[in-house]
């Protein structure tokens, strides 16, 4: 049985399908703090908090667990720079908690979802694994911190891993009973939806005076069902100890700024809505876009359904139904 932490939020709760399609049986771990019930399906769930040793005990005690991917933790950047202790006590104390509960329960395999924010402001684009890690806010600053628990316990202790650095996770699966809601809201793919179908006034774009062809920042989008396939592709190779412990990048190598972004959705949609030009936010590097190499070499792994389109059409038809009562 794999234990997918924080399995009912939007990424996890694509891979937890990907899983079961793939054979695996999984058990869902979530506090449902930023989760949704109704993502989990027919999926067992334990529900319960990494930052609450004794769960993950109950947890790993009660079932016979293989491995771990894990998902849970805080992913705002504005509110990691308004409250770092929360990202601090959630995305590090809690893993190393998750950590300790493998170790005791003699697991040895776990599929990290770190992310690109490590990186901070890249020296060179595209960004490899390789690329110098200085993050620019608590929140990459804290899964940096995490992977390198990661390095120590595999010493320490003989636990594999494979820490999947994305990029700008985005889309709906195609069977269209999961898809992107959080709250808040702070992506930019929804925050345009919701502008389109009138539950918010505007859009906003934070800066136009960055260092990139239209002034707006550039992002790697990759379809957050490519993301799914390759946690399950890492778990089977990581298990098959056919991969060492090590950080893997997972995106296209193409980059979109937030001007194309919205262009391409109101094209898709067909609506006009307000777009309104405001001041820099702070921990946005100008580009972000990956070296996806290693992924192809090692996973043999690469995004299928990541074009802009493919992306914005498979979001907008699940927005479109989960938000549009008009």
């Amino acid at each position: 049985m794999i234990l997918v932490t924080g399995g009912a939020g939007y990424i996890g709760s694509h891979t937890v399908r990907a899983l079961r399609k793939s054979g695996f049986e999984t058990l869902i771990f979530d506090n449902f703090s930023a989760g949704h019930r109704e993502f989990v399906g027919q999926t067992p769930f334990f529900e319960g908090d990494i930052c609450n040793p004794a769960d993950l005990e109950r947890a790993f005690s009660t079932h016979a667990i293989e491995g771990v991917l894990h998902f849970a933790g805080k992913a705002l950047v504005p509110e990691s720079h308004e409250n770092p202790e929360l990202y601090y006590r959630t995305n590090v104390g809690g893993g190393v908690n998750l950590l300790n509960a493998m170790k005791n329960a003699g697991v040895k395999y776990i599929i990290f979802s770190s992310t690109c924010a490590t990186y901070g402001v890249p020296e060179h684009v595209p960004i490899t694994e390789n690329t110098p890690q200085h993050p620019i806010n608590p929140y990459g600053e804290t899964k940096l911190a995490f992977e390198r628990a990661l390095r120590w316990f595999r010493e320490s202790h003989g636990i594999e891993y494979l820490a999947l650095r994305y990029f700008n996770a985005a889309g709906a699966g195609t069977e269209g009973e999961v898809g992107e809601d959080h709250d808040p809201e702070t992506h930019l793919i929804p925050l345009v939806f919701d502008a389109a179908i009138g539950r918010k006034p505007e859009v906003r774009i934070f800066g136009t005076d960055y260092p990139t062809p239209d002034g707006t920042c550039l992002r790697d989008y990759i379809h957050v069902s490519d993301l799914a396939a390759a946690h399950v592709m890492g778990l089977k190779a990581l298990m098959a100890e056919k991969v060492q412990s090590q950080a893997i990048n997972l995106g296209t190598g193409i980059g979109y700024s937030v001007r194309q972004v919205i262009d391409a959705a109101k094209r898709i949609t067909g609506q006009d809505f307000l777009v309104r030009e405001v001041p820099r936010r702070e921990g946005d590097p100008p580009v972000l876009v990956a070296a996806v190499d290693r992924a192809k070499s090692l996973l043999d792994w690469k995004a299928e359904t990541s074009g802009l389109e493919e992306i914005i059409a498979s979001a907008w038809n699940w927005h479109r139904r989960r938000f549009d009562h008009g």
